[in-house]
């Protein structure tokens, strides 16, 4: 069992040299892209909301 332990660690660290890790300026450019992705789905989202929230209570009020 304590072999299989040891076997699992090393794979892992095997596996981590192999690993390219992203440099600063493609972290935060792609936040960026995060940022306003999220920005403007939740600008497209707020304005169905309103438009079905409207919708709605003209239904309601015509009965």
């Amino acid at each position: 069992m304590i072999e299989k332990i040891k076997e699992f660690f090393r794979e892992v660290k095997i596996e981590l040299k192999k690993v390219v890790f992203p440099s600063k300026d493609e972290i935060i450019g792609s936040t960026w892209v995060v940022i306003i992705t999220v920005f403007i789905v939740s600008i497209f989202l707020g304005l169905i909301d309103i438009g079905l929230s409207r919708l709605i209570g003209l239904l309601i009020s015509n009965r």
